[in-house]
């Protein structure tokens, strides 16, 4: 039973270790809320926001989900224990879309939940697997420069790399890389900077052998992929498109992707994660694990999602020190030959550091349950 008797937020401000350049937007700085649940017993679990300060990514951003978690999402908590993570998932189902913010909840939940049953989180969500690959993305900077970065991450082991394009910066960049990389596991991220008029351009990347071109076209549509996919020899892998299991069906259905990447925040949480692997399973289609530059709260549960069988391609979990000088999780996610071994822990397998905690916390809400 879960019965939660008080929830804090801890806003967060903190400073990436290199800027981070996508098709759309610098990051510089990562603004986060962790949410922090705790049962009468004192037994304590984690949640991340992981939308950004502005609504480059999707509509959500850090004040939306603050407005959701403090008007709705938190008094749905406190009003009544619940079974399982389920149940509570089932309680606030009228709240349309607003996923990051769900997801930020529901995970505090899912840990809190673990830890009651005395099991990793892994193990509570059905993952098997004792490690799991580690990819790691590159932003756009110099050429010099991301032929450096892939060098040492390619030394690092990691067993897949992605860097970001925009017009202008794609066929150019990926010959330029392939000549000096020409057997890694690459992938291109394009953020929806591309349309339908791109066709023969997009067409020119089937030569540089990449696992995937993700998301190329427009951040809500499955209609246009499903066309540039029949002329691509590459899979577009489908991203901002899939906000639920029912976006992943019909792009499965209309053949408008190849791979889906899930990110538990994009799509509503672990259980439509859980939900959407399922699916690509029993339809053939791979699926992997998007990161969202989070801090070692939700890298923890990509870790856990990312050990179910169908997370056949590396995700974009990578060591807390590729973004942070500190993590605020104790240990912090280390990355040993591509690999990251999956904590045995119960719960997460990571303890939140407090100190650290503190050195980043701007304020501090608290919400308890009225008996």
């Amino acid at each position: 039973m879960i019965d939660v008797q008080e929830v804090t937020l801890h806003h967060l401000d903190m400073k990436l270790v290199t800027p981070f350049q996508s098709s759309i937007e610098t990051v510089s700085k990562r603004e986060s809320i962790l949410i922090e649940v705790r049962n009468r017993s004192g037994q304590i679990g984690w949640g991340e926001v992981v939308a950004f300060s502005s609504p480059w990514y999707t509509e959500e951003t850090i004040g939306t989900c603050h407005h959701l978690l403090k008007s709705f999402l938190i008094p749905e908590l406190l009003a009544k224990p619940f079974q399982d993570p389920e149940a509570f998932i089932d309680s606030f189902s009228y709240i349309r879309r607003n996923q990051m913010a769900k997801a930020a909840i529901e995970g505090a939940v899912w840990d809190l939940h673990a830890k009651l049953k005395e099991k990793p989180l892994a193990a509570i969500l059905g993952g098997t697997a004792k490690q799991i690959d580690s990819g790691v993305v590159v932003g756009l900077a110099s050429m010099e420069h991301m032929l450096e970065t892939i060098e040492k991450h390619v030394s690092d082991g990691y067993k897949r790399i992605k860097i970001k394009i925009k017009p202008g910066l794609d066929a150019v960049l990926l010959h330029e890389i392939r000549s000096h990389f020409p057997d890694v596991p690459l992938m291109a991220d394009a953020n929806s900077a591309y349309t339908l008029d791109d066709i023969s351009l997009l067409k020119q990347l089937d030569e540089y052998n990449l696992l995937m071109i993700e998301q190329p076209l427009a951040h809500d549509d499955i209609i246009d992929h499903a066309v540039l996919q029949s002329q691509l020899k590459t899979p577009i892998c489908l991203d901002e498109s899939i906000i639920t299991l029912n976006d992943a069906i019909k792009a499965i259905q209309l053949g408008s992707c190849g791979v889906i990447n899930i990110k538990p925040g994009r799509v509503g949480g672990l259980f439509e994660s859980i939900k959407i692997h399922d699916y690509c399973m029993k339809h053939n289609v791979p699926v992997w694990v998007g990161g969202m530059l989070e801090t070692g709260v939700s890298r923890a549960h990509n870790i856990a999602l990312a050990t179910l069988p169908n997370f056949t391609i590396p995700g974009d979990i990578s060591a807390s020190a590729r973004y942070w000088e500190e993590d605020i999780i104790s240990p912090p996610v280390t990355v040993n030959n591509g690999k990251i071994n999956v904590p045995a822990g119960h719960g997460l397998g990571f303890e939140v550091n407090r100190s650290k905690l503190a050195k980043y916390c701007t304020h501090i809400e608290r919400f308890t349950k009225k008996n």
